[in-house]
């Protein structure tokens, strides 16, 4: 059995291959040769009287490997000076975080690594919005307008280069020294020009794709920005207001990203920036956590979601790809991915993946399988 860090994974993983077996996974779906479990989620009071400890987990399988990816936070949800409204997380103190993916073999159910999930987490999410790119964008699109300046503005911007000529992007986040370190950075990396600008507005303004990758609690941005024949995909479930959803003419799911299950006090859609809520806590130690989403068409797979926006219920990749609904049909048409839905089938394709390739390459730190095995039948 291995373990395998961030380096690791850095050293085996590029994004064209991530994006490569997600788009193999997603396909399988259908025929049943994929499976997958959204994330939900599990919230606890925890020492902080502004904060909760949340567990998250998600789960998926195919081409013989199961992966459960599992995260363990401490969560809060600070206002800055200027009013911006955040979501924070942590493990144990400020700057240090705990996220893993199990992998198993599906052929005789072998435990075979634990991979942390930090380079992994970001390359699979931005590969996941490069598929939305690839099949619903224009072909020529050749700007980006971005709307944020962290880990997962990176890789998106470097899986949207895998899937379109990109030769400028346009990066806004609100600290100057950040979006200037991003434009800087990536420039260098990609060999593209990134320019920073200094409002949402002139990031978003004459692009061909407009990507939001923020922890904001609320939209970065206007509906009426969006422009005749842009692709939109995002980060955040609230971070694009809701009058967006009436301007596009596609949208397509990723997966289904809900639940079937009945709401109650204790189990809630869209409770801070959660799909899936179990809370746990006294009525008085749950008004810490943000109310639910309040722009009701971005909420999990709710039926309003399913139907506003023009072209009524939402086809999702897999009938996108087997020619079930057409995705872009005109340069005018603006459309949607919404970039949800089959995490935990990411988490099995490309784990299995870096776990083949760490095979291959000799890395990681081998430990015996043994301890994980019992003769106790459970």
């Amino acid at each position: 059995m291995l373990i395998i860090n961030n380096d690791d994974v850095t050293a085996l993983l590029t994004m064209a291959d991530c994006i490569r077996v997600q788009e193999a996974a997603f396909t399988q779906l259908p025929t049943g040769g994929a499976m997958h479990r959204p994330r939900i989620d599990m919230y606890m009071p925890c020492d902080r009287p502004d904060g909760y400890f949340r567990w998250g987990s998600m789960e998926g399988a195919n081409d013989g490997y199961f992966a459960i990816r599992m995260k363990s936070d401490i969560i809060t949800w600070p206002r800055d000076a200027d009013g911006l409204w955040t979501e924070d997380k942590y493990c144990r103190e400020p700057g240090t975080y705990c996220g893993l993916i199990f992998l198993i073999s599906t052929r005789n159910a072998e435990p075979l690594a634990f991979i942390n999930d930090g380079v992994l987490q970001h390359f699979r999410v931005g590969g996941g919005a490069a598929i939305g790119v690839k099949h619903l964008s224009r072909p020529d699109t050749h700007t980006v307008g971005m709307l944020g300046s962290g880990g997962m503005a990176r890789t998106f911007l470097e899986a949207f280069c895998c899937v379109r000529d990109i030769k400028l992007c346009k990066v806004f986040s609100p600290t100057a020294a950040n979006r200037e370190a991003y434009a800087a950075e990536m420039s260098q990396k990609l060999g593209i020009e990134v320019r920073a600008v200094a409002t949402a507005r002139e990031a978003v303004r004459g692009v061909d794709l407009l990507s939001s990758c923020t922890d904001s609690m609320a939209p970065v941005y206007d509906a009426d920005w969006i422009e005749t024949g842009m692709h939109v995909t995002n980060l955040g479930r609230r971070e694009i207001p809701e009058a967006a959803i009436d301007r596009f003419d596609v949208i397509v799911r990723q997966g289904a990203a809900g639940l079937p299950m009945r709401q109650s006090e204790r189990y809630q859609v869209e409770r801070g920036q959660s799909p899936g809520a179990y809370i746990g806590g006294t009525v008085e130690e749950m008004k810490r956590l943000p109310e639910k989403n309040p722009q009701p068409g971005m909420g999990g797979d709710s039926p309003e979601f399913a139907d506003r926006g023009r072209g009524g219920d939402k086809p999702d990749f897999a009938d996108l790809v087997s020619g079930k609904c057409a995705g872009r049909t005109s340069r005018d048409q603006i459309t949607f991915y919404r970039n949800v839905g089959n995490q935990g089938l990411q988490f099995s394709a490309v784990g299995g993946w870096v776990y083949e390739q760490a095979v291959k390459a000799e890395r990681g730190r081998k430990i015996p399988t043994a301890w994980f095995l019992q003769d106790i039948r459970d």
